[in-house]
């Protein structure tokens, strides 16, 4: 059984899968992300980086993406799927967000896929230890616990931050998708 953490977001939206196989580690997850920027590309065995497809309307967007993760969903078997909740704190697109969600939760639910939402603050408590940390603190956990660090990767500057910090929370999504799904057993 394949565990999902996805971050979702309107423009970078990132995916972990976990195959499951024996303990949690980097190794065993694959990473998908969209991005908009073409030099983020990248397409090892671990990160597969997308360009985000064009759209005209918004509800195209979320079909786009829905459409995207349920590609993933079946190419991994996927049977669990963990998604961080939204920060409450957000301005902007709260609405767009919230639609973007609304649709994805839908299509997994008629795909038959439970899907269990998990607030940022304990992801990151999870992650940090600190439910209030940064996308920099989270990051300095990431590469701690990989020794991979993804702005390299992605070629970004110190100041960019996508998709980097959505695949930095796509990870601990599922790593803690995968945490409490032992708890389960």
């Amino acid at each position: 059984m394949s565990i999902l953490g996805i971050d979702l977001s309107l423009t970078s939206p990132s995916l972990c899968i976990f195959d499951n196989k024996g303990t949690f580690d980097i190794s065993r997850c694959t990473f998908y992300y969209y991005t908009s920027v073409k030099k983020t590309i990248t397409s090892n065995t671990t990160f597969k980086g997308e360009l985000y497809p064009e759209f005209t309307y918004p509800e195209e967007r979320y079909n786009n993406i829905s459409n995207w993760i349920l590609d993933k969903v079946v190419k991994h078997k996927v049977e669990c799927v963990y998604i961080e909740g939204y920060a409450f704190n957000a301005v902007g697109r709260v609405f767009q967000i919230a639609e973007n969600t609304g649709v994805l939760k839908y299509r997994l639910w008629t795909n038959n896929l439970n899907c269990i939402t998990v607030p940022p603050t304990v992801i990151k408590k999870f992650a940090t230890g600190k439910g209030n940390a940064n996308k920099e603190v989270m990051q300095d956990s990431f590469i701690s616990e990989t020794g991979i660090n993804l702005k390299d990767i992605l070629q970004l500057t110190d100041k960019q931050w996508n998709p980097s910090s959505d695949i930095i929370d796509s990870y601990y999504v599922c790593k803690y998708g995968v945490s409490e799904n032992g708890k389960e057993k």
